[in-house]
């Protein structure tokens, strides 16, 4: 069984058709059939159901991609403890939410510092996220503080105020209630605080507006379509301007902590203690500005 078999197969599986992982590895589709075919003939089972619309996993197949992905982590994970260096380089695969405010200064310190790193960013809903650090998909990640995982090392980037919004033409807590909530898919941080607020306080949304971008919540916002929960920090010019009112919780509900996850049992390259680092300086550096 060799590792590209692998790679392949792990593609096929994300993608679902030979044609577009032919296209993205510039291999001729009748390459990839031979690859897919060979590790079923080694494994004694069909992996994939052929169909007109593409292809799926067989029960065989989705036990496969569990171990393949494992092995293929500790395939990049061995690499970086042989190839490590005091200068950090190579790739770094970090995941977001969309609300870390200071997340451009330390990419900028960071990129600028250490060239030699090719970082890439992903954003996501928290819940989300931290399953990707889990399956190896991510170094890492800016998620919204929740109850810790085993596997799990958090990192305190800042805490922050979340606040209720709404359109400058609301001005009363009582008034939002029967207001459309608008917010990230199930697992973002901010929704849960939110539902919970609503739980405790018996009320049930008029309507739940799931969107993918928070530029696009926010506008939502402005024009009156519903409200959200967003940290202070976000909205603050928002505010300055006229355009949206913050309405306070409870502290129970609204003091937030964005952490940096990571595994913590995978070997700690010095690209990924360089970017812990990182934080770590701007963290200090932002509480010192606190101080004047």
């Amino acid at each position: 069984m060799e590792l590209k078999d692998l790679e392949i197969f792990q593609l096929v599986a994300q993608k679902g058709t030979i044609t577009e992982v032919a296209k993205e590895l510039n291999y001729v589709q009748s390459n990839i059939t031979a690859r897919i075919k060979k590790l079923e003939a080694e494994l004694n089972t069909p992996l994939f159901n052929r169909h007109n619309r593409g292809m799926s996993l067989t029960p065989e197949g989705k036990k496969l991609l569990v171990y393949s992905e494992q092995i293929l982590s500790l395939t990049n994970e061995v690499k970086k403890v042989v190839q490590n260096k005091d200068e950090p380089s190579g790739k770094l695969e970090i995941g977001t939410v969309e609300t870390v405010i200071q997340l451009p200064s330390i990419l900028s310190t960071f990129t600028k510092k250490y060239k030699e790193v090719d970082l890439s960013l992903f954003s996501g809903v928290t819940e989300k996220l931290q399953e990707e650090v889990l399956n190896h998909r991510l170094d890492g990640a800016f998620v919204t503080q929740t109850t810790s995982h085993p596997e799990l090392t958090s990192h305190e980037v800042f805490q922050e105020e979340l606040v209720l919004i709404s359109n400058k033409n609301t001005t009363s807590l009582e008034q939002l209630e029967n207001e459309p909530f608008l917010c990230f898919s199930k697992g973002c941080g901010y929704r849960a605080r939110l539902e919970a607020w609503y739980k405790d306080e018996n009320i049930t949304p008029k309507k739940v507006m799931e969107f993918g971008t928070l530029e696009t919540i926010l506008s939502s916002v402005i024009a009156g379509l519903g409200i959200t929960f967003i940290p202070k920090s976000a909205v603050s010019h928002l505010e300055a301007r006229g355009l949206i009112q913050c309405h306070l919780l409870p502290t129970k509900y609204s003091e937030i902590k964005t952490v940096f996850i990571r595994r913590s049992n995978t070997y700690l390259t010095t690209t990924v203690e360089r970017f812990i680092e990182t934080i770590e300086s701007s963290k200090k550096e932002a509480s010192e500005l606190l101080l004047f």
